[in-house]
């Protein structure tokens, strides 16, 4: 049956790409919000740094309630979040400028919880960091960044635009499930501080308000925007290197020469850039590197190839697991059960 010529036309949705604006602005006002009153959590007594593996912002003498007080609505928020992304999923709709609903109702769970975690930070301080370590939560960034370049090798290439020999099962699978995973990611690193206003939470407290916006626009074409997805891959540089920086560890070009490098192997391959502007881009780089180790030490410069070795490893790791688990599921699964289409 065709529609009737004077039935009335559906309202136009919300445009993605103002959401993603608002989202952005969001992600900076509300960060100006949580430092504007991080002076209230002064008075909370820590225990002096013990080392790499401690983490300070945790109460002393945590109780049952505190505990609770972030556990509970982890795990609402989780829980929601994975919700919307199975429900978008079974709908299987279309990628469109406009906003679906379930993306409303993401913008809208992100922000609620946003809110709630301010309030509860103020009421009750702890986080997820009272119980779980501290390398948790570093490893699940990790996890994300080392499946975005899995996913994005079918499009970009993973080293130098070559695929390099990455499983296309592996992309596949990946690209299926990866909301499920980076959500969990950013979510459990979310909730794992309390919204204190050190230089280094509230540097990462945007980047994850960033990260939430995007994961709220899945099945939107502003969720596609490389521009954009390539400035969240190079912001982890901007956030690991001006943490560094603040903690004064002298650490920092690892994290800006090995990132940059990630970038100039990857992630620049997805941007349409013409040759010259690529061999211009490690024009700077080379000579940003040789004016730093110059004076720094050139035997400290295995810096720079830390951060890819570590992450074009785990790439390699996580493919061929992902491979050899989707083969034996092949094998192992019952007589007359199809194969999930990977998507």
């Amino acid at each position: 049956m065709t529609r009737s010529s004077s039935a009335p036309e559906p309202a136009a949705r919300p445009g993605a790409n103002a959401a993603l604006l608002g989202g952005v602005a969001f992600s900076f006002v509300f960060t100006g919000l949580i430092w504007w009153l991080g002076g209230r959590l002064d008075s909370v007594t820590l225990l002096p740094d013990q080392g790499a593996a401690w983490y300070r912002w945790k109460l002393p003498e945590p109780t049952l309630a505190t505990r609770l007080s972030a556990w509970v609505p982890y795990l609402l928020h989780q829980v929601a979040v994975w919700a919307l992304i199975w429900a978008a999923q079974r709908q299987r709709p279309a990628y469109t400028a406009g906003l679906h609903r379930f993306n409303v109702l993401a913008l809208a769970v992100n922000a609620g919880f946003i809110l709630l975690h301010l309030i509860q930070t103020h009421v009750f301080y702890d986080g997820l960091a009272q119980d779980v370590s501290i390398f948790s939560s570093q490893g699940s960034v990790i996890l994300l960044l080392v499946m975005v370049l899995l996913m994005e090798s079918r499009r970009r290439g993973l080293i130098a635009g070559r695929s390099a020999g990455i499983p296309q099962v592996a992309v596949d699978v990946v690209r299926r499930y990866h909301g499920y995973v980076f959500s969990w990611a950013i979510i459990y690193t979310f909730w794992y501080h309390p919204m204190v206003s050190t230089s280094g939470h509230l540097i990462g407290f945007v980047y994850m308000f960033l990260l939430m916006t995007q994961s709220s626009l899945f099945f939107t074409r502003a969720h596609l925007n490389r521009a954009w997805t390539a400035t969240l891959e190079v912001a982890v540089l901007l956030h690991g290197t001006l943490v560094a920086v603040g903690q004064g560890n002298g650490i920092w070009p690892m994290f800006a020469f090995g990132f940059g490098a990630v970038f100039l192997g990857t992630q620049m391959y997805g941007l349409g850039w013409p040759r010259w502007a690529r061999w211009s881009a490690v024009a700077v780089f080379a000579a940003l590197v040789a004016l730093v180790y110059s004076g720094r030490g050139w035997d400290r410069a295995n810096e720079i190839i830390r951060i890819p070795v570590i992450e074009y490893g785990l790439v390699f790791v996580l493919a061929w697991l992902i491979a050899g688990g989707h083969w034996l599921w092949r094998r192992l699964r019952p007589a007359g059960t199809g194969t999930p289409s990977p998507g």
